[in-house]
């Protein structure tokens, strides 16, 4: 059976960087990814490039920036007082790490999830760029099973 829409599929893959080769996710041996194809829960250019493959079908395609997760944005990139970071007028020094991943919300009750890039006296700058803004994606892997 070839995966149309509504197949639920499974896969096992690997998605790298392709620019620098570094493997960013890949499925554990004993699970694979299952999911409902053609409901739009994943990138469209992912959707277009297996459709109609059908069980023990290979892939390999590369997703550019632009049609995965966009490319960087220096506006997502910028410095927030220290004191946004404030629980009861303290600074938890676990948290505040260069690194970490701090979930925000914004004067308009939007949530956000920023990773902090620097630490000042003051300040922290902090990165609201989807991890994977800027990168090519390469999708390596089989399509294990097709259900209608």
């Amino acid at each position: 059976m070839k995966i149309t829409s509504n197949s639920i599929v499974a896969i096992d893959y690997t998605l790298s960087n392709n620019k620098t080769g570094e493997v960013l996710e890949k499925t554990p041996a004993d699970q694979v990814m299952k999911f409902k194809f053609g409901i739009g829960e994943l990138l469209p250019l992912f959707e277009s490039n297996i459709i109609g493959l059908q069980k023990s079908d290979n892939f390999d395609f590369i997703i550019p920036p632009k049609d995965a997760y966009g490319p960087l944005d220096a506006y997502a990139v910028f410095d927030l007082p220290m004191d946004t970071f404030a629980e009861d007028g303290n600074i938890n020094s676990d948290m505040m790490q260069v690194g970490n991943k701090i979930p925000l919300t914004d004067k308009h009750g939007n949530k956000h999830v920023g990773t902090i890039k620097v630490i000042m006296k003051d300040a922290v700058t902090m990165d609201f760029n989807h991890p994977l803004a800027g990168v090519e994606l390469r999708f390596v892997g089989s399509v294990t099973d097709v259900i209608e």
